[in-house]
């Protein structure tokens, strides 16, 4: 399968609609379950960082006004990314800084998003919570460095993805589970899941 790119921001708020702007940037490309690059980088955008979000990340002023501009660090992110099909846990909040990060520099955001948290209220309907801890932990996954540091968080939501796929294999019998069956799977209703994944699997 081709590669997938699982992607988390750090950012000064909740929506760049309101002026947020990314504070750090961290994708991770999946193929096959596994790990193969990873891209990670303050950025400075000239933001203010919130004294509450610097105690949720730990990203202070300093380190975002020694960071390099957001522009560089976004050309270099689109690079890393080129063509493949993105993935973020809660993509709605990712996907808004993804294509307003990239406007800002002059460049365009073709990529579909794929959401590990409708992916995960689908197919894992009994899970306690559908935050990305609370799922690491429920499947027993790693936890990987500081929770809200960007990376961190984008190795745990790929570990997430990989382990959704290796479900969608033994469980449901779907020998490919891409990105174009995540992006099916996320707008099914629940109800309807098990036809959609029966339609994809073995007999398929």
């Amino acid at each position: 399968m081709p590669p997938i790119a699982v992607i988390d921001f750090e950012t000064t708020g909740i929506s760049p609609g309101q002026g947020a702007r990314a504070t750090e940037v961290a994708i991770v490309l999946l193929e096959n379950g596994q790990v193969v690059d990873r891209f990670q980088s303050l950025m400075k955008t000239g933001a203010w960082i919130p004294p509450f979000i610097t105690q949720l990340t730990g990203i202070t002023n300093a380190m975002v006004a020694a960071a390099p501009a957001a522009a560089g660090v976004m050309q270099d992110a689109a690079r890393f990314v080129g063509d493949a099909p993105m993935v973020a846990h809660n993509a709605a909040f990712d996907s808004k800084f993804w294509q307003a990060e990239l406007a800002l520099a002059g460049l365009p955001a073709p990529q579909p998003f794929a959401c590990t948290v409708l992916l995960s209220r689908r197919l894992y309907p009994q899970a306690p919570s559908h935050k990305l801890g609370t799922l690491v932990d429920y499947h027993g996954l790693p936890r990987t460095g500081q929770a809200h540091r960007a990376l961190a968080d984008a190795e745990m939501a790929a570990a997430l993805l990989a382990r959704m796929q290796h479900d969608l294999r033994t469980r449901w019998g779907v020998p490919e589970p891409g990105h174009a069956l995540l992006m099916a799977l996320q707008r099914c209703a629940r109800p309807a899941v098990g036809k959609l994944l029966a339609q994809h699997g073995a007999g398929g």
